[in-house]
């Protein structure tokens, strides 16, 4: 049985994402809105289509939703291009793409709100979803525009996805 370790430590910051403490991370997901910094990578391949993941029923948030490409906290020491690197890697198998910033912002739901870092990149290598993934595929834009609204996206996408205007 797979679970999210709540006792995990995440870096807290304020919104420029200077550090200023640390909780674990059932704290900062607890409706506390501890402010954390999370790592987003959109994953567009040659055609345009852009790589979306299906979150497993075991996450503590937004289980069995669609979401951005590669999402994931930024650990306790690490800087956000680590993170970024780590993340690609754990959660698709990718590496020596080339990360292009697109902004940061903080995004709060019910129960947390993170300081988001957002990159996008074209990578026509393999992908191979790991464990940590109930799914994931290529989607063209018109696919996506149209489940909008539909609740089969996490509210974070959605409003990223919005927000950027891929």
């Amino acid at each position: 049985m797979h679970g999210d370790n709540k006792e995990e430590m995440f870096p807290l910051v304020d919104e420029q994402g200077n550090i200023i403490g640390a909780a674990r991370r059932g704290e900062c997901h607890n409706g506390s809105k501890l402010l954390h910094p999370v790592i987003h990578l959109h994953v567009f391949n040659r055609q345009g289509e852009l790589y979306l993941q299906k979150r497993p029923e075991w996450k503590d948030i937004q289980p069995g939703k669609w979401d951005t490409s590669v999402g994931g906290h930024i650990d306790l020491g690490e800087n956000v291009e680590r993170a970024l690197k780590r993340e690609a890697y754990e959660e698709l198998g990718i590496t020596g793409f080339q990360p292009e910033f697109i902004q940061s912002y903080v995004f709060e739901s019910a129960r947390e709100k993170e300081l988001v870092y957002s990159y996008k990149t074209v990578y026509n290598g393999a992908i191979t979803p790991s464990e940590e993934l109930a799914d994931g595929r290529f989607w063209n834009m018109d696919e996506i525009k149209a489940n909008i609204g539909n609740d089969i996206f996490t509210p974070n996408f959605e409003s990223e996805f919005m927000l950027l205007g891929f």
